[in-house]
């Protein structure tokens, strides 16, 4: 595919997506931004965030990973459904009973303003980094197809790509990410589904054949029972329920999006159908990663060393001129779907909750807001290059590594917090939040030898935010209906 092509491509798509943005964005302000107005229908943010979960590393990584892992990542994907059951039936009423902009205020009101403060920090620092491991693959992939090739500096082409998100998020924000977020999700899945029906075609498969050839394939295990293995089902099922608590119902980006709806009875059936969907698109990606592999062996390809590398390489390479198209779109729909509503989350989460939004005039908040847009596509243009320089691993295992260290304080403070009724001494709950991750990387880097040939994966999460709770506890004192605790020691 020659680079004149693909950059034609991406002129094209983001025109499409300033043109969404030029609708969507009239007659905006502050509360448009933050929350659209709470008039987004529920059957468009449901089918919106399909996109936003995904990202680029799904669309990447996970057929990737079919080779080593098989199709175990299932297992994490069906727990899953156990943590949207929790946030759908116990967050999200809080939230609308609280009628919350930024969900890190329920830390204030729970237990005062220190343990609010370090939620934020905390959201901000997961959905930064989260952010921009997922931005990076897509950076990576167009460095490869395109701006190798013209001599761009891959830190050049990555202000390129946040410049042009920037461009199509900053007036409208919710309101706007609701529409392009459903337009890229559709990008998305026609590009998954054509590219498994034209690979099977190739290779005279019918449906049917398709599937048997999946099914028998040594890639298509999905559940593991050997306790010591890190694919084990507990382990991944477990780790995906708690994954999803964090990552959706204690993450301001996927939540902001819920908080949109109507009402609690929409935002809850936006969560019911999202949760099902997922499913099923996780397993699309799957049967996607047999069926390259399949194509390879059949071809008698060699391919990467690196799963990440695996559909890139043969898109690019050795499809045809139409599925290299359809590749570089479906990427660039998943990446952007993800990235432009964490920029808008992240903006929203700055401006409410460290620069006292609700005291401002409108005129200061428009103003502030577009800075704050600003720095934030400044500091993920920083972290992007740093972790290109730093990755050696698979970026959907880095995505869910810094989860497990970053979200799960905020796993620690929301249990705590929903199922005691104990009022804590806040002003020790920074140290708290800090010194969790870091015991947990302790003991999860010497699991092996401590905890007889155990090995930590995902769960490091689970592990993470059992510390959180237990130093909560520890700084915690008696049982009280009021925050009077919290308040004086706020």
């Amino acid at each position: 595919m020659s680079s004149t092509l693909i950059i034609s491509l991406i002129i094209g798509y983001f025109l499409v997506l300033i043109t969404i943005s030029w609708f969507t964005s009239k007659n905006t302000d502050s509360d448009t931004f933050f929350l659209a107005n709470r008039q987004s229908p529920w059957y468009i943010v449901a089918f919106g965030m399909i996109g936003t979960s995904l990202s680029g590393v799904t669309f990447v990584s996970i057929p990737g990973m079919v080779q080593n892992a098989q199709f175990s990542y299932l297992q994490l994907v069906l727990g899953y459904l156990l943590g949207y059951f929790v946030i759908a039936t116990v967050l999200m009423p809080l939230y609308y009973r609280l009628n919350l902009v930024s969900i890190y205020t329920y830390l204030e009101q729970r237990f005062g303003y220190w343990s609010y403060k370090t939620g934020a920090a905390f959201f901000m620092l997961s959905r930064t980094l989260g952010a921009s491991i997922r931005l990076f693959l897509v950076a990576g992939v167009l460095q490869l197809a395109v701006f190798d090739e013209l001599g761009v500096p891959f830190s050049v082409s990555v202000m390129i790509t946040i410049a042009l998100i920037w461009v199509y998020t900053f007036r409208g924000g919710m309101k706007t990410i609701i529409w392009t977020d459903t337009f890229q999700t559709t990008a998305m899945l026609i590009a998954v589904v054509t590219t498994i029906w034209l690979i099977s075609d190739e290779l005279n498969m019918g449906f049917q054949g398709l599937i048997d050839s999946v099914q028998t394939s040594k890639y298509s295990q999905v559940f593991f029972w050997d306790v010591k293995d890190s694919k084990y089902f507990l382990k991944q099922f477990f780790s995906g329920a708690f994954i999803a608590i964090v990552m959706t119902g204690l993450d301001q980006d996927m939540m902001q999006k819920n908080l949109s709806c109507k009402n609690i009875g929409e935002a809850q059936k936006n969560m019911f159908w999202f949760s099902i969907i997922l499913v099923v698109v996780n397993l699309l990606f799957l049967t996607l990663g047999a069926l390259l592999y399949i194509y390879a062996n059949s071809k008698g390809i060699n391919l990467p060393a690196k799963g990440d590398d695996v559909y890139p390489f043969l898109a690019l390479n050795h499809f045809t001129p139409f599925l290299g198209i359809v590749f570089i779109l479906g990427i660039i729909a998943i990446t952007y779907a993800s990235a432009d509503s964490a920029l808008t989350a992240l903006t929203t989460s700055f401006c409410v909750d460290f620069l006292n939004f609700s005291e401002r005039s409108e005129h200061e908040r428009v103003r502030l807001r577009y800075i704050v847009h600003f720095g934030i596509s400044i500091v993920m243009v920083l972290v992007i290059i740093a972790f290109h320089r730093l990755n050696s691993e698979s970026v959907i295992t880095a995505v869910f590594k810094v989860a497990g260290y970053t979200y799960g304080p905020l796993l620690g403070l929301y249990t705590f917090g929903l199922y005691t009724k104990r009022a804590i001494r806040d002003k020790y709950v920074p140290v708290i939040c800090v010194v969790a991750p870091i015991l947990t990387y302790i003991i999860s880097y010497n699991s092996v030898e401590w905890l007889y040939g155990y090995e930590f994966g995902f769960e490091v999460l689970i592990l993470n935010g059992f510390l959180t709770f237990a130093g909560l506890f520890a700084i915690s004192s008696g049982k009280t209906d009021d925050l009077e605790l919290a308040q004086e020691q706020a």
